[in-house]
């Protein structure tokens, strides 16, 4: 009998959510992308709005806008908070400075795989999204598989990028080139391939599957082989948009900006960017370069600096650094996140 009526609740409120769902006023929202449509991150997110449609009974849509075609890279965070769109695709490095705390995983070394390190990131950053993206409703945090250091000639050694133009991932790379005394060349992704057509840039930090998919194979034929660094993306809410949703809708949302789906984004993503590394090292034209203990050694001290002004900007925005790293190490450990 209490199985029955355990059941009968469960029922009756089920009724209730599909009742409130299909009073509600269906709802677009449109989320900027600023990648291509063949791109794998698209395409997760294609099955990610699909299910957001789905569990909501039609009530709340998502349509995606691929290739920069409601606005530039570099725009997406003001494009959202604007509303000019009502989700948008972030990369906060390309605005260096500007939100100082989630750079820590730009760091070089700080995570070795796409689905662990977003595991770790995402959940350590829920706690502090609130504080630096405050303008737009945080979604999600994922990161890309490690990439590396491309070049148009062999590079080993961080003291090398002395003199060269360097196209970096996100402002923590672009950092570093200029404290080795090399020239920060900046192109978002869609923009890459023609900075290194046209000299503009004699080198890249890119991933490995996006460097066939943006052309970037056909300009650099040299590579580090090794995980130098990740960089972060969030998805962020128009913040009025989210207010102006229903209970039911916002719920709906609300079960896909988690952890678990940002997991789930990236992991494809990670698969597609670990198979162009293969697809790179099969390619006699490519040239791969390990790195010796004595070369890591090098590139691990000199980002030093970098993790010192992470914490100096931590500080600056009200938060402890030294807490808020050593949360995110424990994150690390317990996903077994650490390259």
């Amino acid at each position: 009998m209490r199985i029955l009526t355990t059941l009968a609740a469960t029922a009756a409120v089920l009724a209730l959510c599909v009742s409130a769902r299909a009073a509600d006023a269906p709802v677009d929202l449109r989320f900027s992308f600023w990648l291509p449509p063949a791109h794998p991150l698209v395409g997760a997110t294609k099955a990610w709005a699909d299910d957001i449609a789905k569990q909501s009974g039609g009530a709340l849509t998502v349509t995606l806008f691929p290739s920069e075609q409601l606005g530039k890279a570099f725009d997406h965070y003001d494009m959202t908070r604007d509303g000019i769109v009502d989700i948008g695709y972030v990369n906060p490095g390309y605005q260096p400075g500007r939100f100082p705390l989630i750079a820590i995983g730009e760091i070089p070394f700080t995570f070795g795989d796409a689905r662990k390190g977003t595991q770790a990131l995402d959940a350590w950053y829920r706690d502090y999204a609130a504080k630096e993206l405050k303008d737009t409703h945080f979604c999600l945090a994922l990161i890309h598989d490690p990439g590396t250091l491309h070049s148009k000639k062999k590079i080993t050694e961080p003291a090398e990028l002395k003199g060269l133009k360097v196209r970096p991932a996100q402002g923590t790379i672009g950092q570093l080139v200029k404290q080795l005394g090399g020239t920060n060349v900046q192109a978002s992704a869609p923009e890459a391939r023609e900075a290194l057509d046209r000299g503009v840039a004699d080198a890249i930090t890119f991933p490995w599957g996006s460097l066939f998919l943006f052309g970037i194979d056909k300009a650099v034929k040299h590579h580090i082989d090794a995980p130098l660094y990740t960089t972060v993306f969030t998805y962020n809410i128009n913040k009025d948009k989210y207010d102006s949703l229903s209970p039911a809708q916002r719920a709906v949302l609300d079960a896909h900006c988690t952890t678990d789906w940002a997991v789930k984004l990236a992991g494809a993503w990670g698969d597609f960017e670990a198979a162009g590394r293969e697809r790179a090292r099969n390619d006699p034209s490519h040239h791969f370069y390990k790195l010796t203990p004595e070369e890591m050694a090098a590139w691990k001290d000199a980002i030093l600096p970098l993790q010192d002004k992470w914490a100096a900007n931590a500080k600056g925005l009200g938060v402890d650094p030294v807490d808020a790293r050593a949360k995110l190490d424990a994150e690390i450990a317990k996903d077994g996140a650490a390259p």
